[in-house]
């Protein structure tokens, strides 16, 4: 009876274990504000990359994150009405002769001094412009969604066959979702 409680105990600890182990990406906070050119997006994002992901960029291969925004109106005698749905791409990348981090979003760039400070501002997500002014938005209540992921169709081919199966390798948020009423 002892070595079964010992086993139970021995199993449920390797389960805590490996749901702290797998990587996920938390939405910590969101928030649409309506700003001149329309509606933008704030969110903050919580993860740490394992030590894998971080050994990768730190031997020159880019990691691509992308952020996703979906504002939709919910209706009962249809499929619901998509109002808006925008994606934004960040390229973060180690250069071994400057020894710097870059994170990179379209044409911007920036550099950092070490891991960390590109993270922190990759985590952290201002002034997205999601919805744009001339976007014609019923009087209605709308579901908007966010999340954030690790873009693994974009890593260098080896990467991507082992990113299928090595966990070490998957990093995603799941949707969070939020109720946004538009007003006219």
């Amino acid at each position: 009876m002892r070595r079964i409680a010992r086993a139970c105990g021995f199993l449920a600890i390797l389960a805590l274990a490996a749901t702290a182990s797998a990587d996920e990406i938390e939405v910590r906070e969101v928030a649409l504000r309506s700003v001149d050119e329309g509606l933008a997006l704030d969110a903050d994002f919580e993860f740490e990359l394992s030590p894998r992901l971080a050994e990768v960029v730190a031997n020159g291969v880019p990691l691509y994150f992308r952020v996703d925004f979906e504002l939709t109106r919910p209706r009962w005698y249809w499929f619901d009405d998509r109002a808006a749905s925008r994606q934004m791409h960040l390229r973060l990348s180690y250069h071994a002769l400057s020894r710097q981090y870059r994170l990179s979003t379209g044409p911007l760039q920036q550099s950092f001094a070490t891991l960390e400070e590109a993270l922190k501002v990759l985590k952290r997500v201002r002034n997205w412009l999601v919805v744009d002014r001339g976007a014609s938005l019923a009087a209605a209540d709308y579901e908007a969604a966010v999340r954030m992921r690790l873009d693994g169709a974009l890593l260098p081919k080896p990467f991507q066959l082992s990113a299928l199966t090595d966990r070490d390798l998957q990093l995603e948020s799941p949707w969070r979702r939020f109720i946004m009423r538009a007003s006219r």
